[in-house]
């Protein structure tokens, strides 16, 4: 029995046959209730109507693109989820498309064409493995570092306050 059968996916893309394949690479794993929109203003609709797990969303499509649904899933006051685990897929594996949908607040990233293990990897990482979320003035979405800096000691994270930090310390020790 699959782990992943009781999850229900929302799949937006503007190709019939790009969201043919991803839903029976989903529904090979296991993945029983896939709903599919052909754009990301259909893909909204569904959200409001229906309790959605995860969606996988293209990069590229038109009115609504992946990056813009992803903007709205997060930020947009009458959101159904905030929260929802977003995997972005595209055909375009630039560093700056990367870091678009990044700082719109996708989850994961997958480049096209797709892979199984691809997809499913993704999907593991969303759910089994969840990044917590971060809000700021201008961001809202999980956690952009994938790592932990392994010397980290504190609440302090860029470079200029590793120094002030260090101050602090060696002022204290002076007291």
């Amino acid at each position: 029995m699959s782990s992943l059968q009781s999850i229900q996916v929302l799949l937006v893309d503007d190709n019939q046959h790009m969201r043919a394949i991803t839903s029976a690479v989903l529904q090979s794993a296991g993945v029983r209730k896939v709903r599919e929109a052909s754009d990301g203003a259909a893909g909204l609709e569904i959200l409001r109507q229906q309790t959605i797990d995860l969606a996988i969303v293209d990069f590229n499509m038109f009115p609504l693109d992946g990056v813009e649904f992803t903007r709205l899933v997060r930020n947009s006051p009458d959101t159904a989820n905030p929260y929802l685990p977003i995997i972005m897929m595209t055909g375009h594996s630039e560093k700056s498309r990367v870091y678009e949908a990044r700082d719109a607040g996708v989850t994961e990233f997958v480049v096209k064409p797709i892979t199984a293990k691809a997809i499913l990897d993704r999907i593991h990482a969303v759910i089994f493995r969840p990044r917590p979320f971060v809000k700021t003035d201008g961001y809202f979405g999980p956690d952009r570092r994938r790592t932990a800096a392994s010397g980290y000691k504190g609440p302090l994270r860029r470079s200029t306050d590793d120094q002030t930090a260090e101050a602090a310390v060696d002022d204290s020790n002076a007291a």
